[in-house]
């Protein structure tokens, strides 16, 4: 099992609480955030993990260096020397990965997705890219995702609005290095624009509902609130 981390994410929306280190690298009770998202993959059969790093990534080079040894697998990265978006970050960072399908977790997301789930969900469709969805209720920060039961296919990506429960993308993903979801993109490009709404079109996204532990640490009020509930889950 291989496992990208995108950790190459400015933070600017939490420059008012954490400064001077990366998003992934914003402690949380007392620790980094990537320990917790490093934790988690210890209750798997990890073997590599590649971060994807840009914006002072110095900083999670010697923390890495340091802790390494408290971690059963191996470290690559895949270093943007200038921001990529999510899909160049993503397609940077599947370069360096030798299995046929790869793991992809948002630096700054904790979602309490079991992966051993998700990749059997990947093998038993025939889709190149499967994301863990969260059921929510009474929000408007995410856009929300229409997923059909039946072929475990997601079917739209919709935009943000209120809604009172849904689902959203918990941006935890299994995707094929072997498929051609990149051909043709530009150097930089989103993700989420440039390949999930294109492939969802093709019907070639699966996904499986993950009712789980969520937080995106992105905003202030969600980092405090990790500060407090991370005590209890690790």
């Amino acid at each position: 099992m291989e496992v990208v981390i995108l950790a190459g994410g400015l933070g600017t929306r939490l420059r008012s609480v954490v400064s001077e280190v990366p998003k992934c690298m914003a402690p949380v009770a007392g620790r980094p955030f990537l320990w917790y998202l490093l934790k988690y993959l210890t209750r798997f059969d990890v073997s590599r993990v590649i971060l994807s790093v840009g914006y002072l990534r110095e900083v999670i080079f010697k923390w890495v260096e340091e802790n390494r040894g408290e971690f059963p697998f191996e470290f690559d990265y895949a270093v943007e020397e200038e921001p990529l978006g999510t899909g160049g970050g993503i397609r940077l960072a599947l370069d360096r990965a030798s299995s046929d399908s790869v793991f992809i977790l948002n630096g700054d997301t904790f979602f309490d997705v079991d992966l051993n789930e998700l990749s059997k969900q990947f093998f038993k469709c025939p889709k190149d890219i499967v994301i863990a969805l969260k059921p929510m209720v009474d929000f408007d920060r995410y856009g929300s995702v229409d997923f059909d039961d039946c072929s475990a296919s997601i079917v739209a990506f919709n935009e943000k609005k209120h809604c009172v429960k849904g689902l959203i993308n918990g941006g935890v993903y299994l995707v094929s290095t072997r498929s051609n979801v990149f051909d043709g993109l530009p150097v930089k490009f989103s993700f989420e624009t440039a390949v999930l709404e294109k492939q969802c079109l093709l019907g070639n996204v699966g996904g499986i509902v993950q009712d789980k532990y969520f937080i995106d640490i992105g905003i202030p009020e969600d980092y405090r609130k990790a500060n407090v509930e991370f005590r209890a889950l690790f």
